[in-house]
């Protein structure tokens, strides 16, 4: 395994990974009320430093982006100072780290609103599921329709959520645009049923989230911008009449743009890799830059879509959650740890900072047998 191509130096942009290996964005509901991280974020980003890259957990943007309890921040001085804590540990670990934008529009609740107020959305859709708030799941609830008027603020907050990536010492941004949340909820027929010029035709539907890409670069550059799409999602109970169409189009677009990377979940995120049995190869070709591969990959698909050409880097999600050192036990072969699902969400540093990496010693003997 030692000479596979996951293990090899990437280029990401500007940006050189030692490995093409990625983290994915993991919520974990570890942050404050306020959405400042902790001490335990600090170690947990260090300790997964020797990934290619780290994408931070999904961080709002704004308290109104916010959509589950103890979720971080970047909007205030106090999240931005402890963010820089995080960046500088991985930082000195020889990692890289992008911060994931986040604005979950609908999937939310008014309990983690400013002043109780609704969540907003394109349009006021109610969406399925429950809300995770300090007091437990409670239903969601029909969102109030943003005005058009409202849009330029929202896309402000982005911005300020960028400039506060910079100063945090991120490497980079991802601009969330997946999984059911505000942006992707611009895009989709199923949840935006606007009759202004942000609804009705693709072209409309597409034109809030290219506004709010437009922003961000616009704030970095493009070589320090990615996005997050999930072409077949049906989180919170999202639809899409056309979903070939619709990300073949969005695609486009964002090309045009030359971000630096396309983060893409292939089929139903945590489950079916081809549901609708959608074209991502489609995609892959319509962006002609780095194409970022995320959903239920192993080492062995991992190097299959890698020697295949499909992908350019691969994202593991909960493989890093229980395995703070996955690269390196890749590489050597070496055994697994397993995941405690009752630790994803909400607690303290059990299941979050306490999963072993490998010795020195084990290191050396799972190295010899390599």
């Amino acid at each position: 395994m030692a000479d596979s191509k996951l293990f090899e130096p990437f280029d990401l942009g500007p940006t050189r990974l030692s490995n093409r290996t990625v983290m994915a964005p993991l919520t974990r509901s570890r942050a404050t009320s306020d959405g400042v991280p902790k001490d335990m974020h600090v170690t947990y980003y260090r300790q997964r430093a020797g990934a290619g890259l780290i994408i931070s957990e999904a961080t709002n943007i704004s308290v109104e982006g916010r959509g589950y309890a103890w979720t971080p921040g970047i909007y205030s001085d106090e999240q931005v100072a402890a963010w820089k804590r995080v960046t500088d540990a991985v930082h000195e670990e020889g990692g890289k780290i992008f911060l994931q934008l986040w604005h979950v529009g609908r999937i939310s609740h008014p309990d983690l609103q400013p002043n109780g107020g609704l969540p907003v959305a394109p349009s006021a859709v109610k969406p399925s599921g429950k809300a995770f708030t300090e007091e437990g799941f409670k239903e969601h609830v029909e969102p109030r329709a943003l005005d058009e008027s409202e849009l330029p603020r929202v896309v402000e907050d982005y911005r300020h959520a960028t400039r506060n990536a910079r100063a945090a010492g991120f490497d980079g941004v991802e601009v969330h645009s997946a999984n059911g949340y505000l942006l992707d909820q611009f895009l989709r027929d199923g949840t935006n049923k606007r009759t202004d010029r942000y609804g009705g035709s693709v072209e409309n539907r597409l034109r809030f989230p290219l506004e709010v890409l437009d922003a961000v670069i616009a704030e970095w550059d493009a070589g320090h911008v990615g996005i997050r799409i999930s072409p077949v999602t049906v989180m919170g109970g999202s639809s899409e009449s056309d979903q070939q169409g619709l990300f073949n189009a969005y695609v486009d677009e964002i090309a045009k743009r030359g971000i630096v990377y396309m983060h893409v979940i292939e089929g139903q995120t945590g489950g079916d890799r081809d549901k609708d049995h959608f074209d991502y190869h489609a995609l892959r070709t319509r962006f002609g830059g780095t194409y970022m591969g995320n959903n239920e990959y192993d080492y062995e698909l991992a190097l299959k879509r890698l020697n295949e050409g499909e992908i350019d880097l691969v994202c593991f999600g909960k493989l890093f959650i229980s395995n703070p050192d996955l690269p390196a036990r890749l590489q050597l072969g070496a055994p697994l740890n397993e995941w405690d699902n009752d630790t994803f969400y909400g607690g303290d540093e059990h299941g979050y900072t306490d999963y072993p990496a490998l010795s020195p010693e084990e290191r050396t003997r799972y190295g010899q047998a390599a």
